[in-house]
Order: C-alpha cells, then sequence, then structure tokens
C-alpha cells in the first residue's frame, strides 16, 4: 500500500524556497539545497513536485497565501479613515524594512525579475501574487478618493499596482546598495506623493 504523502513536507520545501530563493535568486538555488533547508530526502521532494519549476510555481501560491494572512491581521486596518489606512500599509511596509536584506525582499519579487522570460508558469505565479495584493489595497484607496471626492483619469488599481511597484522597486534598490536605508526612503517618498494625491495638509507628509 502505498504510504501517504505528508503535506507539512509540501509546506516545508517551499517555506525553504522562500528563505533560499531570497537570498540567492532561484536559479542559484537547487535542489538538494532546498531539500537541506527543510529536512527531507530528495525522493521527498519529488514526491511532491517534478522539478524546481513546479515548486517554485506553487511556492509563489504559498507566498501568497502566508503573506495574505499576515497583512489581512495587521494593526493598519483598525483607523475609521480609509486614506489613514492606506497610509498605515505604507508605515508596516517602511517598517518591515529592516535587518537581513533577504528576510525583508520579496520572494515572488526576486523570482519575477528571473522568470519573467524564461519560465511562463514561475512568472504567471508570481504576477498573481503581486496582483492579488495590490487587489487588497483597492478598496481602501477606493473609499479615500470616495471620501474626499476624488476622481479622474487615474484608478484605485491603478493606484494599488504603482504602490506594489514603488515597494518592489525599493526592494531592488536595498539589494542593489546593500542597504535598506534607500528601500526606506522610497516608501517615504510613496507616502509623500499619496498624500498630496489626495490632497492632504502638508503636515502630515513630515510625519
Amino acid at each position: 500500500m502505498a504510504r501517504k504523502a505528508n503535506p507539512q513536507t509540501r509546506d516545508n520545501l517551499m517555506e525553504a524556497a522562500f528563505g533560499l530563493v531570497r537570498q540567492k535568486g532561484l536559479s542559484a538555488t537547487s535542489v538538494d539545497e532546498i531539500c537541506a533547508a527543510a529536512g527531507v530526502s530528495k525522493g521527498a521532494f519529488f514526491h511532491h513536485f517534478k522539478s524546481k519549476e513546479e515548486l517554485a510555481a506553487a511556492a509563489a501560491n504559498h507566498w501568497t497565501a502566508v503573506t495574505e494572512a499576515f497583512f489581512e491581521t495587521a494593526p493598519y486596518h483598525a483607523p475609521q479613515d480609509p486614506l489613514e489606512r492606506l497610509l498605515g500599509y505604507i508605515d508596516l511596509r517602511r517598517e518591515m524594512m529592516s535587518g537581513e536584506i533577504a528576510e525583508f525582499t520579496c520572494f515572488v519579487g526576486t523570482m519575477a525579475q528571473e522568470a519573467w522570460a524564461t519560465s511562463p508558469p514561475v512568472a504567471a505565479a508570481t504576477w498573481d501574487s503581486m496582483r492579488r495584493h495590490g487587489d487588497k489595497l483597492v478598496p481602501d484607496i477606493e473609499a479615500a478618493m470616495d471620501a474626499r471626492g476624488i476622481s479622474g483619469a487615474w484608478s484605485a488599481q491603478s493606484l494599488a499596482l504603482h504602490i506594489v511597484a514603488v515597494t518592489q522597486g525599493a526592494f531592488i534598490l536595498a539589494k542593489a546598495s546593500g542597504d535598506a536605508a534607500p528601500a526606506r526612503e522610497s516608501l517615504d517618498h510613496l507616502k509623500r506623493y499619496i498624500l498630496g494625491l489626495f490632497g492632504a495638509c502638508a503636515g502630515a507628509a513630515n510625519a
């Protein structure tokens, strides 16, 4: 009788990939290294995944689930004003940009930079993850627009994706410079931009 697969092994493999890929990149991370970090055999790996590419695509989806659960319970949701919630989200992202660069940068963003032209399954999974993350910001942006009577050529969806783009770009600056400071400064500029976009008081931009 065939032994049933342990779902925890699958999760352990994907979570091992989170750390390794953020440190080294997808191409430089081997199946052997992932297995060693997860504490499982290579046979166990191939019981769950046909290839590293299949693992990477599945891990992108797993990353989405893990990060969505984190952000859904974050304290920036508490304020009544939707603009305060949006600014609180940016403050949280800024606060997270500290410590080891590999620990605060984005797993799916790292893979997207490598796989966009070489692995359609991984590229599609990374785009889905980033798009979904942006979608979570749309209701607060729409509510802030409605509350302030804002309409124009831009949409809540486009602003949400711009926020994602600035955050991902900030991670690249941190990697390129070896320093989290430029990444945090990018988020400071993003906050000032949003305050200006919504006609908030100038004093709040320096908060």
